[in-house]
């Protein structure tokens, strides 16, 4: 897989549109598991998973959905090509 890093890295203390991503690189730098959470624009939950200790994952949303979760889980918004 091929990632293309389209905006700075930040975490998610609080929810974020994650510059407006439709693509979001997770990572859990911390050792322990965290959820993450998926929100519409207006606060409604859609969805969550576990992200497991020290893991990344990719996830797609819609870009004016939200993502939270802790400060130990980071995201970047990015595109990717599967060659």
């Amino acid at each position: 897989m091929i990632v293309k890093v389209l905006a700075a890295e930040t975490d998610l203390t609080s929810a974020t549109n994650v510059s407006l991503a439709t693509v979001v690189r997770l990572v859990n730098n911390s050792g322990s598991i965290d959820v993450v959470t998926r929100k519409t624009s207006g606060g409604a939950t859609i969805g969550s998973f576990t992200l497991t200790a020290n893991s990344v994952t990719f996830a797609e949303k819609d870009a004016t959905d939200t993502f939270e979760g802790g400060a130990t889980i980071l995201a970047a918004k990015v595109e990717y090509n599967i060659s």
